[in-house]
């Protein structure tokens, strides 16, 4: 039984050409709690792809929804050849969901997107044609954003500053997920914690070359947006580790080293302190067990430092856990449509 009437919409199986054979673009979408907003856009998504003439795959991202999208989107595949669904097993978040996609994705060019009409398919050609001008990624640029001021807006604004400032690429909007990659810009990407962000930036420090342009931006009308203003505390501490990563993952000594001579430094200052006040009493005179401030001085600088450093190897033994053992941050529950 059909679980919509919208069947008119979408191919029929005889009209949709077989894709098995690598296609040359792969559209994926991570989906979280987005039913009322999967066959709207999966009619789009195909009035847009039928435009272009190019083989294509679309890979749907279940991150563990727990409305009844996965049963739609089950539909969806058993309707359309170029359907995939991978329905991961929990909710593990955009970054996860985006690796997967990005894992199954079989496409000579990548294409990811929100699934939740607020981006437009219909900007997928014009991403193509700026990447056909010889750019490895398209990074899509929500000029008129649909969002509020407040809680969007602004810490978006400030947040895509910031890192074009640290990452060096000057892009205007890193949170558009609707972006366009030859698919050997990805091959060496890792990615944890909210950093599918970031991929431009890994991409670009792997030699690729980046543009961006505008592209259409809806108001949400269905469903309930996940994200909010927490998000920008997240995209800080993501910030610090690919700074990190990039200039002291292969020199890390050159950043302990400036923390060690700091601590150094502090440690003679006080030290000098006290010597002054216990023996040419300036500013005052003081025994050594006299004054406790050097000593709090000294100890608290230190548990920051250490602690500050603690959390920079943990990220790095982190990522060393999950790659020298092939380990995934996700889990799969099942696969969709890939037996076509």
């Amino acid at each position: 039984m059909k679980i919509y009437d919208q069947e008119e919409t979408l191919l029929s199986r005889a009209e949709i050409p077989s894709s098995r054979k690598q296609p040359e673009l792969s559209v994926f979408l991570p989906v979280y709690n987005e039913e009322p907003n999967l066959l709207p856009l999966h009619a789009k998504l195909d009035q847009a792809l039928k435009t272009l003439g190019r083989t294509a795959e679309i890979i749907y991202v279940d991150d563990g929804s727990t409305d009844g999208g996965l049963k739609v989107l089950r539909e969806v595949a058993r309707l359309d050849d170029r359907v995939r669904v991978v329905a991961l097993k929990r909710n593990y978040g955009q970054t996860a969901a985006m690796a997967a996609g990005i894992d199954a994705a079989q496409g000579k060019v990548l294409i990811p997107m929100d699934a939740d009409l607020q981006n437009d398919p219909a900007d997928i050609v014009r991403l193509l044609e700026k990447l056909d001008e010889g750019y490895d990624v398209v990074s899509g640029w929500r000029k008129n954003r649909q969002d509020k001021v407040i809680t969007r807006k602004i810490p978006s604004m400030i947040a895509n500053r910031l890192i074009s400032w640290i990452g060096g690429v000057p892009l205007h909007d890193y949170g558009c997920s609707l972006k366009a990659y030859r698919r050997e810009s990805l091959e060496d990407v890792k990615l944890y914690g909210e950093m599918h962000r970031f991929i431009p930036i890994y991409a670009a420090w792997a030699g690729a070359s980046v543009a961006e342009i505008p592209v259409a931006h809806h108001a949400r009308t269905m469903g309930k947006s996940k994200y909010g203003l927490s998000r920008t505390i997240k995209v800080i501490f993501d910030l610090i580790t690919i700074k990190f990563m990039a200039s002291y993952q292969t020199k890390p000594l050159y950043l302990f080293g400036w923390a060690g001579l700091l601590t150094f430094g502090v440690s003679l200052l006080s030290t000098l302190l006290a010597f002054l006040m216990k023996f040419a009493d300036w500013p005052h005179h003081a025994d050594f067990i006299q004054t406790p401030l050097p000593v709090m001085a000294m100890v608290t600088l230190v548990l920051g430092v250490q602690l500050f450093l603690m959390g920079l190897l943990a990220e790095m033994l982190v990522r060393t856990y999950h790659e020298s053992q092939s380990k995934s941050i996700y889990a799969v529950r099942e696969r969709i449509g890939f037996e076509k």
